[in-house]
C-alpha cells in the first residue's frame, strides 16, 4: 500500500473539489485530490457542459427546419443531423474542458490520485485504484462528492430507461420520448429531443412545470413547449415502462425512451462518513459559515451540503473553504446565488421572490416592449425586480426569456453590491440590448418608466 500525507485532501474533483484543491495549491498548501472518474465531476462531463452544448445544437437544427414557415424570408432545403456527430463534437468539448481542468490542477501543484476514497478515521481514507490501494492522511479533508441522479424502483435505469447521463450519450433520436419529472434537468433534456423531432411527453406529478419556481415565470416556458408539440401531462404519475408504453395514473404514453429526472441525491453512500458520525442535514452533511462539519479539520461543499444544488455554488464554497484552511479571514456571507433553466425561453432567479419578505414590492418590463428582443424573433418573457420599500434597496431579481442566463450576473452583482433601484435606473444601459429591460423594470418601479 502506497502512503501519502498532505495538508488538504479534496476527495472529489467536480467544480467545487477541483477549484478548492486549485486555490488550496496557490496558497502553498500541499494538497492531493482524490476521485475515480475524469477530473471535472458531473457538470463537465455529464451534465452542465454537454447538456447546454446539445441544448445548442437542437436549436441551431430546429431553426434551420423551420426557417422557410418564419418572417424573415429565409429558405433551406429540409436539414438533418446526424446524432452521431453531434455526440462526437459534445464529447470532444468535454474532453478539451476536463483536460483543462487536469492542467490546472497540475500547474497548481495539486496531486491527482484516481480512485475511490473511503475514510478510515478523521485524518486517513484509503483510496482503492486500479493499480492498488494509497491510504492518505491529511491535516484537513474537504467532502465534495457531488450528487447523482434519483432512481424510481418501478422505472429503474437500464434500457430503455434513462437518466440525464445516457439521454446526452443517445446517437439516434427516440421517435417517442417520455420524461418522468418537470424539474429543469427534464425540461431541457425534452427540448432538446422535441427540437430534433421526437414526440416527447413530460409527465410531472405535481399539478405545473419546474414547480419550484413561481407561475409567472414558467408561463411563457409552458406556453412554448406547447409550440414545440410537446405534451404536458401535470398532476399525473408515472407507473410502468414496457414495450414503448409508459403506464401513467392518467393513461398510457407512447414512449421508446424514458427519461427520468426526479431530482439528485447526495453522494454520500460508501464513503465511511457513517464511521465518523458527522452530524446530518435530513440526507445532507451539515456545515457552519466557513464549511466545516461537525468533527473539527472536516469540510463538505457543493451538492453533499444540500440545496442549492448549483455548480456555481460548489465552486465559491471550495475556493473560500481554501482560504480558510490558509488562514485567510473569510466565511461564507453570499447574499444571492442565481440560478439558471436552460429551458426555452430561459429562466434566471436570483435573491428574493415577491411576497417572500414584509415590506417588499416588485415590478416587471416585458420583452414584448424591447427592441433587441424583437428583431430576434423572441419577445416573449420579462425581467422583474423585487425591491425593499424602505430603501429602494433591491433584494430580488427575476427574468425570464430568450437567452437571459447572460444577465444572470448583473442579477447576481446588483443584489452582492447593494445596489438601488436609482443605482440601476441611472445607470447606462447599451442599447439595443435585453439588458434595458433590467434598467426599464428599476424606471418601471419608482413611477416613470420610458418605453412602456
Amino acid at each position: 500500500m502506497t502512503d501519502i500525507k498532505c495538508k488538504v485532501l479534496v476527495i472529489g474533483a467536480g467544480p467545487g473539489g477541483y477549484v478548492c484543491a486549485i486555490r488550496a495549491g496557490q496558497l502553498g498548501l500541499d494538497t492531493v485530490v482524490v476521485d475515480e472518474a475524469r477530473a471535472g465531476g458531473t457538470c463537465l462531463n455529464i451534465g452542465c457542459i454537454p447538456s447546454k452544448a446539445m441544448i445548442h445544437a437542437a436549436d441551431e437544427f430546429y431553426k434551420m427546419t423551420h426557417a422557410a414557415s418564419g418572417p424573415l424570408g429565409i429558405s433551406a432545403s429540409a436539414p438533418t443531423i446526424d446524432l452521431k456527430q453531434t455526440v462526437a463534437w459534445k464529447d470532444g468539448i468535454v474532453e478539451r474542458l476536463t483536460g483543462g481542468v487536469g492542467g490546472l490542477l497540475h500547474k497548481a501543484g495539486v496531486k491527482m490520485v484516481s480512485g475511490r476514497a473511503r475514510f478510515v478515521d478523521g485524518k486517513t481514507v484509503v483510496v482503492k485504484g486500479a493499480d492498488g490501494d494509497t491510504q492518505i492522511r491529511a491535516d484537513y479533508i474537504v467532502i465534495a462528492t457531488g450528487s447523482a441522479p434519483v432512481e424510481l424502483p418501478f422505472l429503474p435505469f437500464g434500457g430503455a430507461v434513462m437518466s440525464s447521463t445516457e439521454a446526452l450519450s443517445l446517437t439516434e433520436v427516440p421517435k417517442s420520448l417520455a420524461v418522468v419529472g418537470g424539474g429543469y434537468i427534464g425540461l431541457e433534456l425534452g427540448t432538446v429531443f422535441a427540437k430534433l423531432g421526437s414526440k416527447v411527453t413530460i409527465v410531472e406529478a405535481e399539478d405545473r412545470i419546474l414547480p419550484l419556481y413561481d407561475k409567472a415565470l414558467t408561463r411563457p416556458v409552458h406556453k412554448r413547449l406547447e409550440e414545440l408539440g410537446v405534451t404536458v401531462m401535470t398532476g399525473t404519475k408515472a407507473q410502468s415502462h414496457e414495450a414503448s408504453v409508459l403506464t401513467t395514473d392518467a393513461g398510457d404514453v407512447e414512449a421508446e425512451r424514458v427519461l427520468v429526472t426526479v431530482g439528485r441525491r447526495a453522494r454520500t453512500q460508501g464513503i465511511g462518513i457513517d464511521e465518523l458520525s458527522l452530524t446530518m442535514n435530513g440526507p445532507f452533511i451539515r456545515i457552519d459559515k466557513m464549511c466545516q462539519t461537525s468533527m473539527r479539520g472536516i469540510y463538505a461543499i457543493g451538492d453533499v451540503t444540500g440545496e442549492p444544488m448549483l455548480a456555481h455554488r460548489a465552486m465559491a464554497q471550495g475556493e473560500m473553504v481554501a482560504e480558510y484552511l490558509a488562514g485567510h479571514s473569510v466565511e461564507w456571507d453570499k447574499r444571492a446565488i442565481p440560478a439558471v433553466c436552460f429551458t426555452d425561453p430561459e429562466i434566471v432567479t436570483c435573491g428574493a421572490l415577491p411576497g417572500e419578505n414584509d415590506g417588499t414590492k416588485s415590478a416587471e418590463f416585458p420583452f414584448i416592449a424591447n427592441g433587441r428582443a424583437m428583431t430576434t424573433e423572441r419577445d416573449d418573457g420579462f425581467i422583474r425586480v423585487v425591491w425593499r420599500e424602505a430603501d429602494n434597496a433591491v433584494v430580488g431579481l427575476q427574468g425570464v426569456g430568450a437567452g437571459i442566463s447572460e444577465l444572470s450576473a448583473a442579477f447576481s452583482l446588483a443584489i452582492e453590491m447593494g445596489a438601488c433601484l436609482e443605482d440601476i435606473a441611472a445607470t447606462v444601459h447599451a442599447h439595443p440590448t435585453q439588458s434595458e429591460g433590467l434598467q426599464e423594470a428599476c424606471l418601471k418601479a419608482l413611477g416613470h418608466a420610458l418605453h412602456i
